[in-house]
């Protein structure tokens, strides 16, 4: 008998099970499929959404928004969202075939209404089932136009009309006639409308709702809102959650909440309470949201205490005068959230009589004292306590011990200090999760204070200080910790060795000791081995040596490697693949590694993100050794290593790359003259190499048009001229093609408002600058240095309003220099040098701000992480949320822009150069005298002006730019006294005014102008004084002396003269050389023998040396 029944009930679920089959073998009703290629059409036949709705698919049950019942195969659900149609009117007879619908999502669509008479009343004897209908962001601005599609639906029980901007008309009839219509209506969401009060009223027919949203409306709680907002409580007497956040409801409506008697949650956020009401008679409330309230008084928060089952009270982002002790008296308050709040600093003082609070988050309250030991610590049924970022000083009070049930500490973000083997924590013997990170705490390294917290899964102590444990300590915990983090730890190298209690934990998911000096450890290849489960495992910059030793069996769990900034050479194993499988980021940057790359990494599907820059690794670099087209990799960084060969093509063409790396290394060749890098790129940089030929073409139709953000292709020897789309690529930022062999002239007719930083140097590129520059109207650094450019500084200059480093140095340029140049306010260093350009120095350059700015000093990568998800992922793995760890792409493009003074050059780059200012017009052939308005420039760190014509005196006012460091008026025709008051500049370190016409005494020998040497005066035979070898007393009478705080008045001789006895001198010697020489015809030979002789000498020097320079420049 038993045999039969066991009999039958296989047969039965056989049979079930074939019924199953054959209904997902056939699909959906040939009825609702036909519907549905019906609709299509109607709603947009080309839609990406609807990709798979097609004739000859059976099976619609599988299409998009599509889900049926796994008995019947009927179309139970049916989403028709975010097709974005414009005006559509609804005809609601589309829906007849699907008889078993229950849930309708027409969301994010244009609806404005439906079709006369074709509204869901021809569906109300048809679609008896259908309980859900999302109409939400849609153009219903009417209620008149939801009326009208809604005469049926008797079973709907959840209706979402928010984001429509509903008016009304005046009283909203539409809703008020629905309202009896809808009798089983449970959740009605109008959130983000523009209702008005007078919806109150008309909401009240609503008998059987549960849930009513109201948010983010025009609420204001007016005299006839109140009235009606009683109408509405009288009627709605089922209702348990009512949201009208984000009105302009004031204190005077809460009164009249005592109404809503069955109410279990109440979200009041973000509205105008004062706090001068009360809340009462919600017996039954055990939710309520205030968040983001001035509480200028505390009547409403005391008369929470009289609220009997109030359990969480949310009030984040609020300010809090006075909190009053009403609260105090609550006997059912669990959960208090009332982060980034202002809260009284007697809050923790007298919050202890909550004996029945679970939970209290204090985020980023600053308290800005120490930690009370009395009040907070009463608190025994405390289950998590957060305290993080509150500016806690001082040591943890020893009545935290007290806090018996706690499970989830975080106290991390603040300044407290001392050693935590000596606080209470020991105490808390339920505790789980303990967060101490960023704060001064000292923290043993075997965690022995912990050993018996049997119950502990997290450690975070990141960004305090370890220190060794004493040697009493046990030697394995009770613990097994799931997360252990302690990075940044460690100042100065540990003495103390490896955290040695992580041998005996076997669970970890993720470990993080990232940036500590454990100097001369070897890599823990242990912890894979010990920790199956290990799913992020971050070291970098940790001291580790010897050889990357992978575990002898896999690690199927392991997600994250960071083993960046250490000392481990060797190879990466073959194998790193089968003992990884499911590695996504995987980061061995700046250690010593040497080999290639591993084959298996180019089948490695999962891997995303690859940085292995800055080692000794060389090889030819393969396509096979990287991963394919179709791979997640997002980012591949492989700078600064020795891989040569040919650039793999492949790596242009992968589908999610978005970071690609590949400068500092020695490949060579030609790049392909035209290809489109694949559509996800954002930085490209292969900067450094030996590549040759022509710059590829193609950027203009690839992604670069949409995402790119930076090129790179400086440092190589690419030659001809520079294509048009290198300036045409919407979006693109950062365009470096410096130390090239590029020529030609600069691109014309392009607009690339986006660029901020554009570097040619180097190259020998000719022609003026083109008008099309002027629409760069972002560009922050313009570097055209080295070149052949020519021409004048165009007058639309000042359309390069953001323009902060300006240098055209070392070309031809000529002219004068335009006023325009004046209005570039942001301009903070300008070099001009080694030009040809004249006239006079412009005296508006005085207005210039010389302002400091990070914008120059580096580029900021688009933002993109590799652990995406992290809080989620470890969450599932151990339960807890934890600050993320995401992974960026490593990007250091520091700026760099060399200075030259007293003929030696100065590079500055990275984080100087964000204060540094200069202005170079050196070597050129200005004019005139130095605008004394020039004083004014009090930012400026370096000017240079030397090898000019300048003359006139050296401006006194030159007293006053303090923050000057290197001031170089060298070869020019300057004369009078050097100013006795620019020995005040306290700055100076390069000061340079030899070779001209200067006179008198040199400025006292001290501050700064005691460390300048001869060299800084030579060529002036008029100065005096040290440390010149010419004594004042010697050259100097006492009549011709001028005080100390004057120029003089031209020198101590009439130049006129100097110059008439000098040209006649020279005149005469002429002359007479060239009598002697007709006159004695030997000498005549010996003369010609010479001069051939000299031209012979110097032609061979010159075609040898220039054939050196052209190649230094290659």
């Amino acid at each position: 008998m038993m045999m039969k029944k066991m009999g039958a009930w296989m047969l039965l679920a056989l049979l079930t099970l074939v019924g199953d089959w054959c209904g997902r073998c056939y699909g959906c009703l040939e009825e609702e499929r036909i519907g549905l290629l019906e609709i299509k059409p109607l709603i947009d036949p080309n839609s990406i959404y609807m990709r798979d709705w097609v004739e000859y698919s059976s099976n619609c049950c599988e299409w998009y928004g599509i889900e049926c019942d796994n008995t019947t195969r009927r179309v139970i659900h049916l989403s028709l969202m975010d097709f974005r149609l414009g005006d559509w009117v609804l005809n609601a007879s589309l829906f007849l075939p699907f008889k078993e619908l229950q849930s309708l999502d027409l969301s994010y669509n244009g609806l404005v209404g439906c079709s006369e008479n074709q509204g869901f009343e021809v569906l109300s004897s048809k679609l008896r089932k259908l309980e859900v209908l999302d109409l939400s962001l849609n153009r219903f601005n009417n209620d008149k136009g939801i009326l009208s599609c809604f005469n049926g639906l008797s079973a709907l029980k959840s209706l979402d009309l928010s984001d429509n901007e509903v008016t009304g008309s005046g009283s909203f009839y539409g809703l008020k006639v629905l309202s009896s219509r809808l009798k089983k209506l449970e959740n009605l969401y109008l959130r983000r409308n523009q209702c008005n009060d007078s919806i109150f009223s008309s909401l009240s027919g609503f008998s059987s709702l549960k849930y009513l949203n109201l948010s983010e409306n025009q609420l204001t709680g007016s005299s006839t809102g109140i009235n009606s907002f009683q109408v509405l409580a009288s009627g709605l007497k089922n209702l348990l959650s009512l949201h009208l956040s984000d009105n302009k409801l004031n204190d005077s409506i809460l009164s009249s909440f005592s109404g809503f008697s069955t109410l279990k949650s109440l979200h009041l956020s973000y509205n105008m309470f004062t706090g001068s009401t009360g809340l009462n008679g919600l017996r039954n409330l055990e939710i309520l949201h205030l968040e983001m309230i001035d509480f200028k008084e505390s009547i409403l928060i005391e008369s929470l205490g009289a609220l009997p089952s109030l359990k969480t009270l949310q009030a984040s982002f609020s300010n809090f005068t006075h909190f009053g002790k009403g609260l105090w008296n609550s006997s059912s308050l669990e959960e208090v959230f009332l982060d980034y709040s202002s809260l009284p600093a007697s809050f923790l003082r007298n919050i202890g009589p909550l004996s029945t609070l679970k939970v209290l988050s204090l985020t980023e309250v600053d308290f800005h004292s120490t930690l009370p030991a009395q009040g907070w610590c009463e608190l025994k049924n405390l289950e998590e306590l957060l305290l993080l970022g509150n500016n806690l000083k001082g040591l943890l009070p020893p009545c935290l011990g007290n806090l018996s049930s706690l499970q989830i500490l975080d106290l991390s973000y603040n300044q407290l200090e001392g050693n935590i083997a000596f606080s209470h924590i020991s105490h808390l013997t339920q505790l789980e999760y303990l967060s101490v990170s960023n704060n001064y705490f000292q923290v043993p390294i075997s965690c022995g204070s912990f050993m018996n917290l049997s119950n502990l899964k997290v450690i975070a102590c990141d960004n305090n200080e370890l220190i060794a444990a004493p040697s009493f300590q046990p030697s394995a915990p009770k613990f097994q910790l799931l997360f252990f983090s302690a990075s940044n730890c460690t100042p100065k190298p540990l003495q103390a060795g490896f955290p040695n209690f992580l041998h005996s934990q076997y669970d970890l998911v993720l470990v993080d000791l990232s940036h500590n000096k454990f100097v001369g450890e070897p890599f823990p290849s242990w912890l894979f081995e010990n920790n199956t489960k290990l799913n992020r495992l971050y070291l970098r910059d940790t001291s580790f040596i010897g050889p990357l030793q992978l575990p002898q069996h896999p690690t199927p769990n392991l997600h994250t490697v960071d083993m960046s900034g250490n000392n481990i050479h060797g190879q990466v194993a073959r194998n790193i693949c089968s003992i990884f499988p499911r590695l996504k980021n995987f980061m061995m940057a700046n250690n010593s590694l040497t080999g290639c790359i591993p084959p298996c990494f180019g089948n490695m599907s999962s891997l995303e993100y690859l940085d292995l820059s800055n080692n000794h690794m060389s090889c030819e670099l393969l396509e096979h050794n990287l991963p394919t087209v179709g791979s997640s990799l997002w980012s591949l960084k492989l700078s600064n290593n020795n891989f040569n060969g040919r650039l793999p093509l492949s790596v242009f063409n992968m589908t999610n790359l978005a970071y690609l790396f590949l400068d500092g290394n020695k490949f060579a060749g030609q790049l392909s003259g035209t290809f489109s890098l694949a559509s996800s790129f954002w930085w490209f940089d292969i900067s450094n190499n030996l590549l040759s030929g022509m710059l590829p073409r193609g950027i203009e139709n690839s992604s670069l048009n949409h995402f790119a953000q930076a090129i790179d292709l400086s440092r190589n020897q690419f030659e001809g001229t520079i294509p048009i789309e290198y300036f045409n690529s919407h979006g693109l930022e950062f365009l470096d093609l410096s130390e090239n062999n590029l020529s030609g002239s600069l691109p014309l007719g392009f607009h690339a408002s986006d660029l901020h930083y554009v570097h040619l140097y180097r190259n020998q590129l000719s022609g003026p600058l083109p008008y099309a520059f002027c629409n760069l109207s972002s560009l922050v650094i313009f570097d055209l240095g080295d070149n052949n450019l020519t021409g004048p500084i165009p007058n639309w200059i000042d359309s390069l309003s953001e323009l902060s480093i300006f240098v055209l140095k070392s070309n031809q340029f000529n002219g004068i220099l335009p006023h325009q140049l004046c209005l570039l306010r942001k301009l903070s260093i300008l070099d001009l040098s080694e030009n040809n350009f004249s006239g006079l120095l412009p005296s508006c350059l005085s207005n210039l701000n010389f302002t400091a700015s990070d914008e120059k000093t580096s580029v900021e990568p688009g933002r993109m992480s590799g652990d995406d998800g992290i809080q989620e992922e470890i969450f599932a793995l151990i339960g807890y949320y934890l600050d993320d760890k995401i992974v960026l792409p490593v990007i250091d493009v520091k700026i760099a822009v060399e200075l030259t003074a007293k003929k030696n050059f100065y590079s500055y780059e990275g984080g100087i150069l964000r204060y540094m200012s200069a202005l170079d017009l050196s070597c050129n052939r200005f004019t005139g005298e130095i605008p004394t308005e020039w004083g004014n420039l009090s930012g400026i760190y370096s000017l240079n002006l030397s090898h000019n014509n300048l003359t006139g005196l050296i401006p006194s006012s030159f007293f006053n730019l303090k923050q000057i460091e290197s001031l170089d008026l060298s070869h020019n025709n300057l004369n009078g006294r050097i100013p006795a008051q620019l020995v005040e500049l306290t700055f100076l370190a390069v000061f340079n005014v030899s070779y001209n016409n200067l006179s008198g005494r040199t400025p006292e020998m001290k501050n700064q102008f005691g460390t300048f040497d001869e060299s800084s005066y030579k060529g002036n035979p008029l100065l005096c004084g040290p440390p010149l070898q010419n004594s004042c007393d010697k050259t100097e009478s006492p009549s011709a002396r001028v005080p100390n705080d004057s120029n003089g008045d031209g020198g101590f001789i009439d130049m006129y003269s100097f110059y008439a006895s000098f040209g006649v001198c020279y005149i005469i010697a002429v002359l007479t050389i060239a009598a002697v020489l007709c006159i004695n015809p030997h000498w005549r030979r010996r003369w010609f023998y010479f001069i051939e002789e000299c031209i012979d000498t110097c032609y061979c020097f010159l075609a040898i040396n220039f054939r050196k320079l052209y190649r230094f420049r290659r």
